[in-house]
């Protein structure tokens, strides 16, 4: 006969056994979505990795890439694959704060003023050539960003969850472009490069197309994760063990970039923790329960390379932000 302590360890050991489950099969359904985007779009795993990661971290995503390499394709096709709502706005030089957030429309009928709400109340908002448009259209997302909430005529509208910006930009057109301010880029947890695919990658595309592939046609893209698996990750990611020893490493790793000489503007405290939180999610991933440097030193390029500044006199030498974070990574010690 069991005694009434041996049946609350019993059901707390249970309760456990259910949340690994749960989180073990949140874990294999967010896994099978490379498969399923790679449907839609050959190559960019690690792209998708990476938007699944700043999904579990609550965070949002600059992607940047020459045209044609299909991110919007992606975008969407990883909406699909996650049963997400999912929106699209092509940012202009004439869009208007209200044309993403949504405005007040006076209805004749009751003589009073209606909030109609804009498509950033949406889980996925695909921001298209998000430097094409002024700052202020820049500022009226950023509080949508950071807030998760829109402000219109002074009174707050909440956003659902989950929501997540992910913003394209052609890093060659200057033109007509409105660069990024350094706050809302320190609002991006990470910022993603889509290259150009290798040879064999690009045949595959061409014999696609040629077979009648259509890109607006999503309809073999099958729904293989869910809502509920995104919110049992996020809890298990709460749950990676980080050590102390990690800690100091990423902090080292963010105050070497602030004096480094060849930077203007170092990562921020804010950026430290956008490492902490996109390290604790690859290694849930990964399928391990605690952090490791080298879960450290695999995001350290995509949480950073945006939230730091080059000095003039090193990007003539040639400099780059992904270079110059692995001479830092190179340079401070990993802890053992």
């Amino acid at each position: 006969m069991t005694t009434p302590r041996e049946n609350g360890e019993l059901a707390e050991t249970t309760s456990a056994g259910r949340t690994e489950a749960g989180a073990n099969g949140a874990r294999d359904a967010l896994g099978a979505l490379r498969a399923e985007v790679s449907k839609a779009v050959v190559g960019q795993e690690a792209v998708v990795t990476g938007l699944v990661i700043a999904l579990l971290c609550r965070g949002h995503v600059l992607l940047e890439g020459v045209p044609g390499v299909a991110k919007t394709l992606l975008v969407k096709t990883l909406a699909a694959a996650l049963s997400l709502d999912f929106k699209r706005v092509q940012f202009t030089p004439d869009l208007m704060p209200g044309d993403i957030t949504g405005s007040l429309i006076y209805d004749a009928k009751t003589a009073e003023f209606e909030f109609r709400r804009g498509p950033v109340f949406t889980n996925l908002l695909l921001a298209d050539e998000i430097n094409r448009t002024p700052p202020k259209t820049q500022a009226a997302l950023l509080e949508a960003m950071e807030e998760r909430q829109v402000s219109v005529d002074g009174a707050p509208h909440g956003l659902p969850d989950p929501f997540i910006v992910a913003a394209t930009q052609n890093p060659i057109e200057y033109e007509g472009t409105y660069q990024l301010p350094e706050a809302q880029l320190d609002r991006f947890l990470l910022k993603l490069t889509v290259s150009l695919p290798p040879r064999d990658q690009e045949i595959m595309v061409l014999e696609r197309h040629a077979l009648g592939f259509d890109p607006r046609d999503l309809s073999h893209i099958k729904p293989v994760a869910t809502v509920d698996d995104l919110a049992a990750g996020r809890a298990a990611v709460s749950q990676v063990h980080v050590g102390p020893e990690v800690l100091g490493y990423i902090v080292d790793i963010a105050r070497a970039t602030r004096h480094s000489p060849s930077l203007q503007l170092g990562v921020s405290p804010r950026g430290a923790t956008a490492l902490l939180a996109g390290a604790r999610a690859w290694a849930w991933l990964s399928g391990r329960a605690y952090v490791t440097p080298d879960d450290v030193k695999a995001l350290a390029r995509p949480s950073m390379r945006h939230r730091i500044q080059l000095r003039p006199e090193a990007e003539l030498e040639g400099a780059t932000a992904d270079g110059l974070i692995d001479a830092i990574l190179a340079s401070v010690p990993v802890p053992r």
